[in-house]
């Protein structure tokens, strides 16, 4: 491997790790020397990055270092043209058009060869089945999320059963025809899975709940044990 791709992936490397890790890890992830990781380190925080961290103590990437848009890989490219490609058809209108405005933005500080790689990614997304209602509201359900605010919504569940519910919504699930909101409710003391096709009114709070959403999003994934794949239906209220 040249060097310039060795940086690169040292970067990465790093980047994946929030504490600090030895060199002789990060010389055997990447199969090189320890000698060559060291000098590897000081060529980078001579470029810039802020590396932090000495020999037997480990390295830790301090934030503000950017590499410029050529280093993205064919690979890379084709992972972002696919994923912004599924995001704006799959998702609701906010997030679709913010997708292609993103991808727009990547496009035109790209170089020229990698570029044209955008326009001819033969990666498609296919059609799906239509998607369930719901859009309206979930543009105010995300900026909850991000505010960590509490929603009041009225409910109809599977057995067309109206309710209001006060919830802390912390995630929301994209699936091939539903969405569906992920959040602690106070009226069954515990953690629901809301569709929003069957929210029928969504009142926004300027309350903060009382826990931070990376918390409940950890706690709901041991509580609930589920796994990183699940089915669909055995998420769904």
């Amino acid at each position: 491997m040249s060097r310039a791709p060795r940086l690169l992936d040292l970067i990465q490397v790093l980047r994946r790790h929030r504490h600090p890790v030895s060199g002789a890890a990060l010389a055997e992830t990447l199969g090189v020397s320890l000698r060559t990781i060291y000098r590897d380190i000081a060529t980078l925080n001579g470029q810039g990055a802020h590396i932090a961290g000495e020999p037997g103590l480990g390295y830790v990437l301090r934030p503000g270092f950017m590499l410029p848009p050529l280093m993205f890989s064919e690979e890379e490219i084709e992972a972002l043209v696919l994923g912004s490609r599924w995001v704006a058809e799959r998702t609701d209108g906010s997030l679709g058009a913010a997708a292609r405005n993103a991808l727009a933005k990547i496009t035109a500080v790209l170089p020229d060869d990698l570029k044209s790689n955008v326009d001819s990614s033969t990666l498609l997304i296919g059609p799906g089945a239509p998607l369930a209602c719901g859009d309206a509201e979930l543009t105010t359900i995300r900026r909850a999320i991000r505010a960590e605010h509490k929603l009041r919504i009225d409910y109809i569940d599977r057995n067309d059963v109206a309710t209001a519910r006060t919830i802390w919504p912390f995630a929301v699930g994209f699936f091939d025809r539903v969405r569906v909101v992920v959040a602690w409710c106070e009226s069954r003391n515990g953690y629901r899975h809301f569709r929003t096709d069957r929210i029928s009114a969504v009142e926004a709070s300027t309350q903060r709940y009382p826990r931070r959403r990376a918390a409940l999003l950890k706690e709901w994934r041991e509580v609930e044990k589920i796994p990183v794949r699940q089915g669909e239906d055995s998420m769904l209220p």
